[in-house]
């Protein structure tokens, strides 16, 4: 690449830099002011040039204590939103039995990959952006350096997820509502000097900068509440250099999209984008955005800690003046006639019981100025602006104290608040699975990309065994990843387990005779908690397990110990819905046939038998 043509690409980066910077300085604000909230650090406030400034006092003797509720209404609706972990599957592409196949296989490795990845975890720290600043983000992107060694200084390479801040993101319009809508978007973070040259082979010379330099961990407790954002955010960089990353979407000019990384003057990478991670096969931004809550026609999202910040400021006023009015009450405030008493040991001891005070002869006596009581409207303020973080927030006291309202209150009346609460925070609920949906894909897309190789994954079969699975890109037909579980604050586990209930009592998972077959009762227990309970595997369920290894090792082997109606069940199960059509085919229909010989010998020696083996087969 030309010299002249090089400088270009790296003054058009640090450029668009500079602008989108600026274009988004409004909301880095905001994002600062409700970190400061959320910390505790409640006596400060946005300045014109997007500064964070401490609110001095009016008078020395003002009490300035914080009374956080901003902090306890963002745990409280992390704790209720972690629970949101959707149970994700993969839609074949087409009803043939190979997509069926593949489709099922591709969803075998999505669920490996997830839990290498500790996708929970992620979305755990993403919730905490995308509540305390209203937005967080994803990079999915492929590590060369992870996975099994194949040689020396080669790895088999592997799927990495991280959490992004969104201090690191700039869009090229804060008008485009999501990342698909954005023509390009720039990662800016600061990156010590000797990565980036272990990354990218070349050196970079340490840049003096105010970059952002916090992570969720340290917003979520590890930063003290007594200093302002400006310290803790505009961190300065050591030994560092600030990497600018501009993704840019494919055009008609540049169908690849174009990826430019700068730091620092040097243009370390140039060309196009490097994953195939959207639709149809096509190249896009490696960034899945989550919000707390949309802003319509904007690319950056709301959080209830923005709606917060002007009541927690009345309410820690509310409650410093009452603690001034009763400590005027109880200290109280005295009136003494100019030079009849010792000011200056009256400001200093002030007046203990048994004290002899001393005053000018003929003067007035000090006396204690009547102040009354603690008016009233203290209390119903401070209730009004409770119930207000209530209505904003969304949580009620029913979620944040864990009691009910009333003692007098019925459990069918407690269950509908909890509903409701849920109900207001299944919207940002659904932003979560959205974002976990969007994950799943990339992950899908970027193994069928770079996975040509043979894989080993490790998975858990149907019946919690560990079973591994040999697989390339070409077992995943279909990224069409789709949700197999509701929202999760609509249908919690203690709603379902009340379902089974009453379908246990209206007898639904009973059989003709009244009784309730082992298959029907072993996931009853699941629902109900008790899968494993005491470790008990049942006759039955050592059968089917056996029956179903066979279906997957594609090894048929009659055991005089079967038991054939359940081998044939399994069997005939697999045969119908996952073995595709060929020679293993016709061997377990073979090994089918086997199993009914045995069990229609063993039928002729006793009537009764053969007559209930009649009834199933006309059934």
């Amino acid at each position: 690449m030309k010299r002249e043509y090089r400088e270009d690409i790296i003054a058009d980066v640090k450029r668009d830099f500079a602008e989108r910077a600026e274009a988004r300085r409004p909301f880095e604000t905001q994002w600062r002011l409700n970190m400061n909230f959320y910390m505790g650090n409640q006596y400060c406030t946005a300045t014109p040039t997007g500064e964070i400034a401490d609110v001095e006092r009016d008078y020395y003797w003002q009490e300035r204590e914080v009374f956080n509720h901003i902090s306890s209404l963002v745990e409280t609706r992390q704790a209720k939103l972690n629970t949101v972990r959707p149970t994700l599957t993969v839609r074949p592409f087409s009803s043939d039995d190979s997509d069926v196949k593949t489709a099922k296989n591709a969803a075998k490795i999505l669920a490996a990959a997830c839990d290498k990845l500790d996708t929970d975890a992620l979305l755990t720290e993403g919730t905490t952006w995308s509540e305390i600043c209203g937005t967080g983000f994803y990079y999915v992107g492929w590590d060369d350096k992870a996975g099994l060694k194949i040689a020396d200084g080669i790895y088999e390479g592997d799927v990495c997820v991280s959490v992004v801040s969104p201090f690191e993101i700039y869009p090229d319009s804060i008008f485009a509502q999501n990342v698909c809508d954005c023509g390009s978007i720039i990662r800016a973070r600061a990156v010590d000097v000797d990565e980036i040259r272990r990354v990218y082979g070349k050196s970079v010379k340490p840049e003096t900068s105010d970059v952002i330099g916090l992570t969720a961990a340290a917003v979520g407790g590890g930063l003290t509440a007594d200093s302002t954002i400006n310290k803790l955010c505009a961190v300065r960089a050591r030994n560092s250099a600030v990497l600018i990353e501009r993704y840019t979407a494919p055009t008609a000019d540049k169908p690849d999209g174009e990826l430019a990384v700068v730091a620092n003057g040097v243009l370390l990478h140039y060309g196009p984008l490097p994953y195939v991670n959207g639709a149809d096969g096509k190249r896009g931004v490696p960034f899945v955005k989550q919000v707390s809550l949309v802003n319509a026609g904007c690319f950056f999202g709301a959080s209830v800690v923005e709606r917060s910040i002007p009541v927690q400021r009345a309410y820690n006023a509310v409650k410093n003046r009452k603690h001034e009015f009763m400590n005027r009450l109880s200290m109280g405030v005295m009136a003494v006639e100019d030079g009849s008493v010792d000011i200056d040991n009256l400001e200093q001891e002030g007046i203990s019981p048994g004290k002899i005070l001393v005053y000018r002869q003929g003067a007035t006596p000090p006396r204690m100025v009547e102040l009354g009581s603690v008016p009233s409207g203290f209390d119903a303020e401070e209730t009004r602006l409770l119930n207000e973080f209530t209505r904003i927030s969304g949580v009620s006291e029913v979620m944040r104290s864990s009691e009910a309202l009333s003692a007098n209150m019925s459990g069918v009346a407690l269950q509908l608040l909890i509903e409701q609460d849920d109900t207001r925070l299944s919207l940002s609920a659904e932003y979560i699975r959205l974002a976990a949906r969007e994950i799943a894909r990339q992950i899908l897309r970027l193994y069928k990309q770079f996975g040509s190789e043979s894989r080993l994954s490790r998975i858990a079969g149907q019946n919690g065994e560990v079973e591994l699975m040999r697989w390339s890109a070409s077992d995943i037909s279909s990224d069409d990843v789709i949700f197999a579980s509701d929202n999760e604050l609509l249908s919690t586990p203690a709603m379902r387990q009340n379902m089974m209930l009453e379908l246990y009592k209206m007898g639904l998972l009973s059989d003709e005779n009244g009784r309730m077959p082992d298959a029907v009762k072993r996931r009853f227990m699941d629902a109900l908690g008790y899968g494993g309970w005491d470790g008990d595997i049942g006759l039955a369920q050592m059968h089917i397990t056996r029956a179903e290894t066979e279906n997957l090792k594609d090894k048929f082997k009659l055991n005089r110990f079967d038991d054939h109606e359940l081998h044939i069940d399994a069997h005939v199960k697999y045969l119908l819905t996952e073995c595709p059509s060929g020679r293993k085919a016709e061997r377990l229909e073979a090994h089918i046939d086997e199993h009914r010989a045995i069990l229609n010998a063993q039928a002729s020696a006793d009537p009764a038998r053969e007559t209930q083996l009649q009834v199933k087969e006309e059934i």
